[in-house]
């Protein structure tokens, strides 16, 4: 039967567990959650990604509790002090998402319908991928997931791009899993390397592609001279779940079809 009061800290597993009908099990939310848009409406929000309300989560009477990454290492403490079992996944891949909604799956007792789903967000993977293999040529893409310091993106983001038919400017970044590590010390790099494409996804505010075009010397970046500067909403992408592999990465992959054919 598994857990059947579940804080959920963070997006993915709220999503994920709705994808999978097991969402009467959820009774508190991260108030970042926006998908799906019920949940909003009828579960409480009871943290943000570093912070939480631990008394109103115990109010829940929860007998689990699921995180995501070092990030949220002392609400986990603080909650499992309180008597709470959690769960922090670390995943930062895109099989490690795939592998995450298994293993959610398995926790609540439905493990095949977890798996048939995985098998079901591969397969439109490969669909992406294969039409991407068709494409013309294949953009250079530099993903900003923040700006004040710059940080270049994560793992998971840099495969989609990579399946979506791009190539990722910092793939040697992309494999750093903190954000510290992943912190451009000298932004002129992004000149030398010359990106085709410039995604933003700024963790929640909006991107500011004009800002991004003024900074000294970026008007030499071939995204920049043509106006290649495109927004992916943050719910959609820098949340390592099903959100990612399918509004995420599709809406990455309309962005270099329309490059890679010249529109």
């Amino acid at each position: 039967m598994g857990p059947t009061r579940i804080v959920c800290l963070t997006e993915e597993p709220t999503e994920t567990l709705y994808a999978l009908g097991e969402q009467d099990r959820i009774v508190g939310i991260s108030g970042f959650t926006v998908r799906p848009s019920i949940a909003r409406r009828e579960k409480p929000k009871v943290s943000a990604f570093t912070s939480a309300k631990i008394e109103a989560i115990l109010a829940l009477q929860p007998d689990f509790a699921i995180g995501f990454s070092d990030i949220q290492a002392d609400i986990a403490a603080e909650l499992v002090r309180r008597g709470v079992e959690v769960w922090i996944s670390n995943h930062r891949s895109v099989d490690g998402i795939l592998d995450y909604i298994r293993r959610l799956g398995a926790l609540v007792g439905a493990g095949d319908r977890a798996a048939r789903y995985a098998d079901d967000l591969q397969r439109g993977l490969d669909a992406i991928a294969a039409d991407a293999a068709k494409l013309p040529q294949r953009p250079r893409v530099y993903f900003e997931e923040w700006d004040d310091p710059q940080i270049t993106g994560i793992r998971w983001v840099a495969e989609l791009v990579r399946i979506a038919g791009g190539d990722d400017v910092f793939p040697e970044r992309a494999m750093e899993s903190l954000a510290k590590q992943r912190i451009l010390e000298d932004p002129d790099e992004v000149i030398r390397r010359a990106p085709d494409i410039i995604l933003g996804s700024w963790c929640g505010k909006r991107f500011r592609p004009e800002r991004v075009a003024a900074r000294r010397g970026w008007d030499a970046i071939p995204a920049v001279r043509d106006g290649q500067l495109h927004e992916i909403k943050s719910p959609i992408i820098l949340q390592p779940g099903p959100a990612a592999l399918t509004d995420g990465v599709s809406e990455i992959a309309r962005i270099i079809r329309a490059w890679a054919n010249g529109r």
